[in-house]
């Protein structure tokens, strides 16, 4: 009997698959049943040839062999897991296989995971496609019944080739050029660097930002205190101290206002949009301080592993309306506390609908919003992380099927000596879908008016000037940074319209897939810090910055990019014209490189010497704390000299950091406070109810650690596998 190979991209999903399927033979990389035999990719198996697999010559870094421009690629399989790409090969050129179903990841980089491997393998059977949101039971049964035919993804597959080789000309080629060039360990592509840029800026707005003086006036009732208003605006601030002294000085003798307006105005305020996975991520480091990565991994965890969400790498707030019919299973799904009261009472009501807007299938591209599946969690089995981000979907999903929230705004106009004041209040109505929220509610910052009517007399018992100053921008943290590359119009000042726009509608800089690891890259090239929260550039990223060509910094570009791989996706496009601007491009950019006279300076080096190849060490601030680096960049020696941990000082409770090495670590705070590392295990022991031992003391120094000593061949190879 013929069977059919199924190919899916994690061993996790591929035993989901298996398990449904009726796959319970275990095989070498694979799962067998009557039918099917599964098998599985570890992410990528397969990836471009590096330059020196071309020619041996471009093991050597050379200015001179530069461009260097692959004609055709060249696919290799990844040294570190050949054995499973020969164990899946093995199984697609197996002579019972008559048909091959791909199952990895419903996306660009999915597709290309699949394809690459079937083209190495040199697999030519007939294809068909498994496309699910979700790795439940069901979703998978129902993608087995409605498995679509591979060739509707050809396209979709020249465009993640496209992706790939583009990246590969473009941040290969550049990235030698400035490492060589300037003999330092500098990399450049088309989505870090306009990040990069783009921090660069926000700082430079900090810089040029001069603070201002504004004043007001209070008027202090018994119960209530209003605030002046004037102009054709209602303006509240006033640049002009004089002038508001002067209102003040014709004021002061005034005891006694009229109330000369009462206005109340009903107004309905809808549910927040779903989640998408950017949201999602700025959601979670808002709250929590999570970094991208953080919140993309414990998603991931809570899709793959517990099934309790819906694919994580979306870029939709939206639902197709072809869900319908799974939204009142979902809502049963989560009918546990704390929401079983919300989800009752929207199972109660006649018509389970979500509020306008929700359901539009014009919105909804590869995949959907993120909400949970119709799969109920055993919540005691989630770890802190994954409950905190399942409860922030849930709450998102159950929101939308309630009603407004309702409330009257009161406005209040006192007039004194001529003069507008203004106090604002409301009054809720409805909680309308805030009660999902209750737990987490917050007092709001509107105060409760008292009953007072248009003609009341309201004695005065004090009129004050108020005086603030305004603030610069604020500096970029991971939630805010994740909001402008979704967004980079703010920083594309001098640009077209038309490009603006389609750097907006093509999604911004990067993809939802790909935001969270560059943001990673630019802190382990030590080319972005972090200060408390704050992110900032360092002395390598700045200089990266004079020494990049103007185009790669441009958000435009990338911009441009991301809407001409869409067009390839979509067949309006050919992949050979895109290929053929790209080639261009790297020409140019490598061509400025050469030609530059800048210099690059390390600002950092210790008097440290490297044990492996005797240079001298730069030191750096990593995202968790200090490192000590090699200035040379074929070297890549890495240690690590203090890091920031989540263990909090017994003193002032701020989070310690980690110094020394072996017996003698030693937990160290801003305050003063020193401790040894086996002070803190006994501290934590003799703590009630947070006693640890030895192995979970260094599980949780691990979970704080930088990774080590990767040799800078390798991290340049990783830096360029995406954008």
């Amino acid at each position: 009997m013929s069977k059919s190979v199924v190919l899916a991209e994690k061993p996790s999903v591929a035993r989901d698959i298996a398990r449904v399927l009726g796959c319970h033979k275990k095989g070498n990389g694979f799962l067998e049943g009557t039918q099917y035999i599964v098998t599985w990719a570890l992410g990528h198996l397969v990836t471009h040839a590096d330059p020196e697999q071309y020619d041996n010559s471009y093991k050597e870094w050379k200015l001179e062999d530069l461009p260097i421009l692959p004609q055709p690629f060249k696919l290799v399989p990844i040294k570190q897991t050949m054995k499973q790409f020969n164990a899946v090969k093995a199984q697609l050129n197996r002579a019972d296989v008559n048909e091959i179903i791909i199952a990895t990841d419903a996306g660009r980089e999915g597709e290309l995971v699949a394809r690459w491997i079937l083209d190495k393998a040199k697999a030519k059977k007939p294809i068909k496609r498994l496309w699910i949101s979700s790795v439940t039971d069901q979703a998978i049964q129902k993608g087995f019944r409605e498995l679509k035919d591979g060739r509707a993804y050809e396209h979709l597959f020249e465009a993640a080739v496209a992706r790939a080789e583009a990246d590969w000309v473009v941040g290969i080629n550049a990235t030698r050029a400035l490492t060589v060039k300037y003999n330092a360990q500098l990399s450049t592509g088309r989505v870090q660097t306009p990040t990069l840029a783009m921090i660069a800026a926000r700082e430079q707005q900090i810089r040029d930002f001069t603070s201002k003086s504004f004043y007001g006036l209070q008027a202090i009732t018994k119960e209530v205190t209003y605030t002046w208003s004037f102009g054709a605006n209602n303006q509240t601030n006033n640049f002009n101290k004089e002038q508001v002294e002067k209102v003040l000085e014709k004021l002061d003798a005034n005891k006694e206002g009229i109330i000369s307006s009462v206005q109340t105005t009903p107004k309905k305020q809808p549910a927040p949009p779903l989640f998408d996975l950017t949201e999602l991520q700025k959601e979670g480091h808002r709250l929590f301080g999570w970094s991208a990565k953080e919140t993309l991994s414990t998603l991931q965890g809570l899709y793959e592993r517990h099934k309790v969400v819906t694919y994580p790498r979306t870029d939709s707030k939206h639902l197709s309306s072809d869900m319908k019919s799974t939204l009142i299973d979902r809502i049963k799904a989560v009918d546990l506390q704390p929401y079983r009261a919300v989800a009752n009472s929207i199972l109660r009501s006649n018509n389970i609908q979500p509020q306008k807007g929700v359901i539009d299938d014009a919105r909804v591209s590869d995949h959907h919003a993120i909400i949970p599946t119709e799969e109920s969690p055993v919540l005691q089995n989630l770890s802190d992380k994954e409950r905190k981000l399942y409860d922030m979907i849930v709450k998102r999903f159950l929101a939308v099927f309630l009603p407004p929230h309702a409330f009257d705004q009161t406005v209040i106009t006192l007039v004194v000596g001529g003069e507008n004041f203004t106090a604002k209040g409301k009054t809720v109505r409805d909680e309308g879908w805030k009660r999902v929220y209750q737990q987490d509610k917050v007092e709001s910052s509107e105060s409760t008016l008292p009953a007072i009517q248009k003609g009341d007399k309201i004695e005065i018992h004090a009129i004050t000037m108020t005086q603030g100053e305004t603030k610069p921008p604020a500096r970029f943290n991971e939630g805010t940074l994740l909001a402008a590359m979704e967004n980079p119009s703010s920083f594309m000042a001098g640009e077209s319209k038309e490009i603006i726009q389609m750097a907006v509608e093509t999604g911004g800089l990067g993809t939802v897939a790909t935001r969270a690891d560059i943001i990673e890259k630019l802190f382990n090239s030590f080319v972005i810090e972090k200060k408390g929260k704050d992110i900032h550039t360092t002395s390598k990223g700045r200089q990266l910055l004079e020494l990049v060509p103007e185009d790669l910094k441009s958000p435009s570009l990338t911009g441009e990019w991301e809407q001409k791989l869409t067009k390839i996706a979509k067949g309006t496009l050919k992949k050979e014209h895109f290929m053929k601007d790209m080639v261009t491009f790297s020409k140019t950019v490598v061509s400025q490189i050469k030609q530059s006279d800048q210099k690059f300076k390390h600002d950092n080096v210790t008097g440290k010497t490297c044990p492996t190849c005797g240079k001298n060490l730069l030191e750096v601030n990593g995202k968790r704390g200090k490192m000590l680096v090699c200035q040379d960049r074929e070297c890549g020696y890495k240690k690590s000299v203090s890091m920031q941990t989540n263990a909090r000082c017994p003193v002032c409770h701020k989070r310690m950091e980690m110094r020394g090495e072996g017996d003698g670590k030693l937990f160290v705070c801003k305050c003063g406070h020193r401790e040894k590392l086996s002070a803190f295990e006994k501290r934590r022991e003799s703590s009630g109810g947070a006693k640890a031992n030895k192995k979970d003391v260094q599980k949780f120094l691990k979970q704080q650690d930088e990774p080590q000593n990767t040799a800078m061949a390798e991290a340049l190879k990783k830096l360029m596998n995406k954008d």
